[in-house]
């Protein structure tokens, strides 16, 4: 019961988070490219994610955890797969407005439930496959809006495979935070948080110092405003991966739409971008989704 009810406050927090976190990163892409915009994230939150599981570690009064064989390849491919969505979401925001962006990727919660149940063997029950189509129908009928196409499919393709990379990804980390087999989901999740962050931070800073040195550079002259991405940035992975810890992906992905929300926010507030009558019904959809989805729990 209380798991039933904490893995939904978990995706809510991630979900404001990382609606932060985005707006913040797409202010860096003017001065640090999509490459530097998206290390940002990696890079000032992996600080961050080792203080929280130092915090976890003393609270619990325990060692480092010895991850089995079996856990590395999980990990390994979620880091990527995030990696690869976050560049692919930070290139399809360059090409729209903020919310019809997310809205491209919040298509995620259908290819995450196809995900978890072959590689993962995650059931579903029928109230929450409606909720999916719902919610999902929901960020459709925002996207597909009047001349979309005029501005050609890129940002379309972009968005719909950064949802993809997104839920491989969910995949990935639930995937290694279930095979880690601890005791403590707390624990897990933040112990997984941790190796995952080392391995993308490892990873594009080795691209960098090879292959665009001067990004790397001007990524640490811009440390204030990257170090508040990677504080909300550490902050909300660290939601998800409670989340993930206690229940599918999928579920975790649907009620994550609720970022379209915050997203809306945000544009019309700090970008200037007025809320459509249609995105204003793909809002309502989105709404009967999560709703569905927090009554079939």
């Amino acid at each position: 019961m209380i798991a039933g009810s904490l893995w939904a406050v978990f995706t809510v927090i991630a979900a404001l988070s990382q609606t932060i976190r985005n707006a913040t990163q797409r202010g860096l892409i003017k001065s640090l490219g999509v490459t530097g915009a998206t290390h940002v994230r990696f890079l000032f939150g992996l600080p961050f994610a080792i203080l929280f599981l130092v915090g976890v570690t003393m609270a619990l009064d325990r060692g480092l955890a010895v991850p089995p064989l079996g856990y590395w390849p999980w990990v390994v491919g979620g880091a990527a797969t995030q990696i690869t969505a976050t560049a692919l979401m930070l290139a399809a925001m360059g090409e729209r407005s903020f919310v019809v962006t997310i809205a491209y990727i919040k298509t995620e919660p259908v290819q995450v439930a196809l995900f978890g149940l072959v590689l993962l063997g995650d059931q579903l029950t029928a109230a929450s496959v409606l909720a999916i189509v719902v919610a999902t129908a929901g960020v459709i009928v925002m996207s597909l809006k009047p001349g979309a196409a005029a501005g050609g499919w890129k940002p379309t393709l972009l968005g719909l495979s950064a949802a993809a990379m997104f839920g491989l990804s969910a995949i990935g980390f639930r995937g290694g935070i279930l095979t880690l087999g601890e005791a403590s989901y707390v624990y897990a999740a933040t112990f997984t948080l941790v190796i995952a962050l080392g391995l993308q931070t490892l990873t594009l800073t080795l691209w960098l110092v090879g292959r665009e040195r001067a990004v790397l550079v001007a990524i640490l002259k811009a440390w204030r405003p990257s170090l508040l991405a990677g504080f909300v940035g550490a902050l909300a992975s660290q939601f998800w991966f409670l989340a993930f810890a206690l229940t599918s992906a999928a579920n975790v992905r649907t009620l994550a739409l609720v970022e379209v929300l915050f997203a809306q926010g945000v544009s019309r507030f700090a970008f200037g971008q007025p809320t459509t009558a249609r995105e204003g019904l793909g809002i309502c959809l989105i709404l009967a989704g999560v709703v569905t989805l927090i009554w079939a729990h």
